[in-house]
Parts: C-alpha cells; sequence; structure tokens
C-alpha cells in the first residue's frame, strides 16, 4: 500500500508536462517540413559543378527515421534496467541539440551533394535513435503520475505538429526565414525541454513536502524518501 500519492494537479507541473510532450517531437516535425530545403540543395550542382542526381532523399529519409525508432524503442525497454532514466532523458536531449545545431550550421557551409546526403541521412539515424529512447523514457516517467497527466504530455505532442505546420506556412510566405525557423527553433526548443525536465523533480518534491504536515512528515518520511528516490531515478 502506498503511503503516498503523486502530487495534486498543479499548473506548474501542469506545463512542465505539456512542455515534455512537446518536445519530445517538436525536432523532428521542423525536420520533416524542411524536406524541400534539402531536395533543392541536393538537387544543386554542388561547388564542383557536377550535374545533379536523384537521391530518393524522401524514401531515404522515411527509412532511416523508421528503423531507429523500432530498434531504440525495443532496446529501451532494455536500457532502463542498466541505464537510470535521469542519464537517458538528459543525454538524448542533449544529443538531439547537438545534431540540430550540426544541421542549422550546413546551412551556410558550401558542400558537395554527395557529402551533404550522408551527413543528412546520418543526422536523421542519429535524431530518432535519440527519440525513440527520449519518448521512452518521458513516457515511462508520467506513466508514474496520474492519468490526466499522460493526456497533457500527448496533447504536447500533437501541438508539436501543429507548430511545425506552421513554421512551414512562414517559410513559404518568407524564404530567407527558412532555415532559421526550422532549425534553430528546435535547438531553443530542446534545450527548453531539458530546463524543463530538470526542474521537474525538485518541483514534485517541494509541493509534495509541503502538501504534507509535521505529523505526516514522520510517519512517511521513509515511505515518501524511497518512492521521490524511485521517481528521480
Amino acid at each position: 500500500v502506498l503511503l503516498w500519492a503523486p502530487p495534486p494537479h498543479t499548473r506548474a507541473v501542469a506545463l512542465i508536462i505539456f512542455v515534455l510532450g512537446l518536445g519530445t517531437l517538436l525536432p523532428w516535425n521542423f525536420f520533416i517540413t524542411a524536406s524541400k530545403y534539402f531536395n533543392e540543395r541536393l538537387n544543386s550542382t554542388g561547388t564542383s559543378g557536377t550535374s545533379p542526381k536523384d537521391y530518393s532523399y524522401d524514401s531515404w529519409m522515411a527509412l532511416l527515421s523508421q528503423l531507429p525508432q523500432l530498434l531504440f524503442t525495443l532496446l529501451n525497454s532494455f536500457l532502463y534496467q542498466r541505464v537510470r532514466e535521469r542519464v537517458r532523458v538528459p543525454f538524448s536531449l542533449v544529443g538531439i541539440f547537438l545534431l540540430f545545431s550540426l544541421t542549422a550550421a550546413l546551412v551556410k557551409v558550401p558542400m558537395e551533394p554527395d557529402n551533404f546526403f550522408s551527413i543528412t541521412m546520418a543526422t536523421i539515424w542519429f535524431i530518432n535513435m535519440c527519440g525513440a529512447v527520449l519518448q521512452g523514457s518521458l513516457f515511462g516517467m508520467v506513466g508514474l503520475l496520474p492519468p490526466r497527466y499522460s493526456t497533457l504530455f500527448m496533447s504536447g505532442q500533437g501541438l508539436a505538429g501543429i507548430f511545425a505546420a506552421l513554421a512551414m506556412l512562414f517559410s513559404i510566405l518568407d524564404q530567407s526565414s527558412a532555415a532559421l525557423g526550422y532549425f534553430i527553433t528546435p535547438c531553443v526548443a530542446t534545450l527548453g525541454t531539458l530546463v524543463c525536465y530538470l526542474l521537474l523533480p525538485r518541483l514534485v518534491w517541494r509541493h509534495h513536502i509541503k502538501s504534507l504536515s509535521q505529523k505526516d512528515m514522520k510517519m512517511t518520511s521513509a515511505a515518501c524518501l524511497l518512492q521521490t528516490f524511485l521517481f528521480l531515478r
């Protein structure tokens, strides 16, 4: 029998859970909507003046995004026993941030289409690898909280697609801001998601401590510490 329950619905915790859901899918949705940018760059003549060739970018993107999602979603079911959640989530977010920073930096770097294609495909693989570990870990964490938090988390994921679609519309109106909207915004969103994740356990613990009376603190301190430790893993 649990001697304490997860914290009640508070605005701060709810907002952070929503942002975590938003941050899991927002970067990849921005990457998908940048398909026009990647195709145009691959169809360019390159620095050597060679004629463009068909890279089948969309087909390769679909394959190299779904395959790591499948593999690392399965692998995540074994990772949770060996690698703590407090390690998996931050490293996944940092990995996504670095990969999008690389993609943003390449916007202004002249490069042969073959080299650009290879780097882009590797980026797609590793982004989805990190994304699979991130989503699996966060779904496990949200599952420890009341069901309404799962609804907020999934609502954030749904809103990520809307943000990406709006960014695509703005890029149509102003092509010069396309690269900035597609690649800088996900970097900022990923950093915000990382900050929210690091704040969440402290907020949950602080809120629960304030909700306990002194008598309750003495009676349930051992159980609180144990279960909070399990939540902070």
